[in-house]
C-alpha cells in the first residue's frame, strides 16, 4: 500500500494509535523531531523554537500592520484623493488583503514553516518562483529602513537633538539585539507594542468621534468637509493613485503566516488570527480614515507636509482640534514606538525568510544557522545590512529616503501578495488533482477560487498601473524609476534562477503534500495542549485569559 493510500485510509477509518505511529515515524510533520541530516523537510525548522503563544500570535497579527503607513501616510492619502476617495481605496485594498490572508492561512495551517509563502511557491509551483518571491520579500527588508527613517523624522517633531544617522544607528542596534534573543522575547515585546498601538488607535477613534460630533473642540463638523471642499479630490485618478500607498499601510498583515513556523499549536492559533483580520481592517483602517476625513478638510495645508516629508499631521491635528495640545506629543511618542515595532517585525520576517530560503537551497547554507535561542542570527545580521544602508542614506535626508523606501517597499509587498494568492490557487488545484479531501484542511480559504483570483488580479493591476503619473503630461524618468524600481529585483531573480537551473513547473500530480504537513495527530495534540493550558487555573485566571484572547 502506498503512503498516499495509507493516508486516505487513516482519514476515513480513524485509528488514533495507528496514525500516531505512522505519522510520527513515517511522515515528517511539524511536530516531528527528525534529524536534519536525513534531508527531509523537517530540517526547515531545525534549531528553531515554537515559542509564540496564542496571545502573541493574536496581537502580532493585530498590531503588525499598524505602523508607518497608518500613522504617517494616511493624511497625504486623504489630501490626494479626498475623504471619500481615500475611504474607497482603503476599503477595496482592505478586502483584498483579507482574501490574501485567508489564502495564506489555509497553506500556513496545513504546513506551518518559517519559509512561509516562498517555500510554498518552491514546493507547489516551481523553484524559480520560490527563489524570486523569497528574495523579493527579503528586499522588502528596506521596510526596516522606512521605519528607521520615519523614526528620525518623528523625533524632529520635538527638537533636532541628534543627526538622523545617529538615531537610525541607535534604533537599529536595539532591534538587532532583540532579534538575537529568540522568538519568545520578540513575541513578548511585540505583544506590548501592539497593545500600545491598539490602545492609541482606539483613543484616536473616540476623540475623532467626539470632535466631529462637537462634543469637544466647540464645533459640530459632521460631514461638512465632504461638501466643502468636497468628498473627492483629483477624481477617479486621485482615488486610484492612493491604492499603492494604502497597500503599504496594510503591509505586515502577512507576518502571521511567517510566525506559524514558530507558533505553538498553529492549527488553532493561526486560523483564529486569520478569522479576525476582517474586523481589524474595518476598525483600525476604515474607521480611522473615515474619521480623519471628517475632522480635517483635504485642502488643509498641514495634512500633507509641503516638503514631502511623511509627518504625523493626520493624528496629531485631530487631537489639536479637540483642544488636547499635550495629547499631540503623547501621540507622537506612541507613533515612535509603533514604527520601531514595525521595524522590529520587519527584521524578524526578513530573517525568517532568509532562513527558509537557506533551508530550501535558494540561499547560502550559512544563512540557516541558528543560535541556542533558536534565532537565525546570521540571517538577522545579513538582513540588518539594509538597515545600516539606511543609516548612510539618512545622512543625506531621512525625508527624501522615506519617499524612495516607500516606493520600493510598497511594490515588493504587492508582488509578495500576488504570489501568496497565486500560489494558493495552484496549491488547491494540486490538492484536488491528487484526490485529497478539502475537509481535511485545518482551515479553508474564503470563496475559493474567486478570492485568490480577485487578489492576484488586483495586485497585478495596481503594480502595473500605479506609475501612470510618470507618463502624464510628459514622461518623467525619475518618477518612472521611483514607481517601478521595486519590480526589478523580482524579475531579475526569477529570470536569472530560471536560466541557471533550467528547472520546470512541478506537475500537479507530483506536488509533495506529505512532508512537514499537519496531520490528525498534530491537530489532536494542539487541541489537547490548548485545553491543558486552561487546566489548573483558577476561575478568575481562566476568565482573564479568555478575555485577553477575545480582546486580541
Amino acid at each position: 500500500m502506498s503512503k498516499h493510500q495509507l493516508e486516505l485510509e487513516s482519514s476515513t477509518s480513524y485509528d488514533s494509535q495507528k496514525i500516531e505511529e505512522y505519522e510520527k515515524e513515517k511522515t515528517p510533520t511539524y511536530n516531528s523531531d527528525h534529524n536534519p541530516s536525513t534531508g527531509d523537510v523537517e530540517s526547515l525548522q531545525h534549531g528553531t523554537k515554537r515559542g509564540l503563544d496564542a496571545r502573541h500570535i493574536q496581537m502580532i497579527s493585530l498590531g503588525g500592520a499598524i505602523g508607518t503607513g497608518l500613522f504617517l501616510n494616511s493624511g497625504s492619502n486623504i489630501a490626494q484623493a479626498g475623504p471619500a476617495g481615500a475611504l474607497i481605496a482603503y476599503s477595496v485594498v482592505g478586502f483584498m488583503v483579507y482574501c490574501i490572508m485567508t489564502c495564506l492561512g489555509e497553506m500556513a495551517t496545513f504546513m506551518p514553516v518559517s519559509g512561509s509563502f516562498n517555500h510554498y511557491a518552491t514546493r507547489f509551483v516551481e523553484p524559480s518562483l520560490g527563489f524570486a518571491l523569497g528574495w523579493n520579500y527579503w528586499f522588502s527588508a528596506v521596510t526596516i529602513a522606512t521605519e528607521l527613517a520615519a523614526a528620525a523624522t518623528i523625533i524632529k517633531y520635538w527638537k533636532e537633538v541628534l543627526p538622523d544617522a545617529a538615531w537610525s544607528t541607535i534604533f537599529l542596534v536595539v532591534i538587532v539585539a532583540v532579534n538575537f534573543l529568540g522568538v519568545r522575547i520578540y513575541g513578548e515585546l511585540e505583544y506590548w507594542f501592539a497593545m500600545i498601538k491598539i490602545i492609541i488607535v482606539i483613543i484616536f477613534i473616540i476623540i475623532g468621534i467626539l470632535t466631529t460630533t462637537g462634543a469637544v473642540g466647540g464645533k459640530t463638523i459632521g460631514f461638512e468637509y465632504w461638501n466643502t471642499p468636497g468628498a473627492f479630490n483629483n477624481g477617479v485618478v486621485g482615488t486610484i493613485s492612493v491604492f499603492l500607498s494604502a497597500g503599504f499601510s496594510f503591509q505586515g498583515t502577512e507576518v502571521v503566516g511567517i510566525t506559524a513556523g514558530e507558533a505553538k499549536n498553529p492549527t488553532k492559533t493561526v486560523p483564529r488570527a486569520i478569522r479576525n483580520t476582517f474586523w481589524r481592517i474595518i476598525i483600525f483602517y476604515v474607521v480611522t480614515i473615515l474619521l480623519i476625513g471628517m475632522c480635517i478638510p483635504f485642502d488643509n495645508p498641514d495634512l500633507e507636509n509641503p516638503d514631502g516629508g511623511p509627518g504625523t499631521a493626520s493624528f496629531t491635528l485631530v487631537f489639536k482640534l479637540a483642544g488636547i495640545a499635550a495629547g499631540a506629543d503623547v501621540i507622537n511618542a506612541i507613533v515612535l514606538t509603533s514604527v520601531l515595532s514595525a521595524a522590529n517585525s520587519s527584521l524578524y520576517t526578513t530573517s525568517r525568510t532568509l532562513l527558509g530560503l537557506s533551508r530550501d537551497g535558494n540561499a547560502p547554507a550559512f544563512l540557516g544557522r541558528v543560535n541556542k535561542h533558536g534565532s537565525p542570527w546570521v540571517a538577522v545580521l545579513f538582513s540588518s545590512v539594509v538597515g545600516f544602508a539606511c543609516v548612510f542614506v539618512s545622512i543625506y535626508s531621512a525625508e527624501e529616503a522615506f519617499v524612495w523606501f516607500l516606493s520600493i517597499t510598497a511594490v515588493s509587498g504587492f508582488i509578495s501578495w500576488a504570489g501568496i494568492s497565486g500560489v494558493h490557487l495552484r496549491f488547491r488545484r494540486a490538492y484536488n488533482r491528487q484526490g485529497r479531501s478539502v475537509d481535511e484542511l485545518p482551515y479553508k480559504a474564503m470563496g475559493y477560487p474567486f478570492s485568490g483570483i480577485f487578489a492576484t488580479t488586483l495586485c497585478i493591476v495596481i503594480i502595473l498601473g500605479q506609475g501612470y503619473g510618470a507618463f502624464t503630461p510628459s514622461f518623467d524618468g525619475e518618477t518612472f524609476a521611483m514607481n517601478y524600481i521595486g519590480v526589478v529585483p523580482f524579475i531579475v531573480c526569477y529570470v536569472g534562477h530560471k536560466l541557471y537551473t533550467r528547472k520546470k513547473l512541478i506537475p500537479l500530480e507530483e506536488v509533495d503534500f506529505e512532508s512537514g504537513r499537519v496531520t490528525r495527530f498534530d491537530i489532536e495534540k494542539d487541541i489537547e495542549e490548548v485545553d491543558d493550558s486552561m487546566q489548573g487555573l483558577s476561575k478568575w485566571q481562566r476568565i482573564w485569559k479568555k478575555t485577553m484572547i477575545i480582546i486580541a
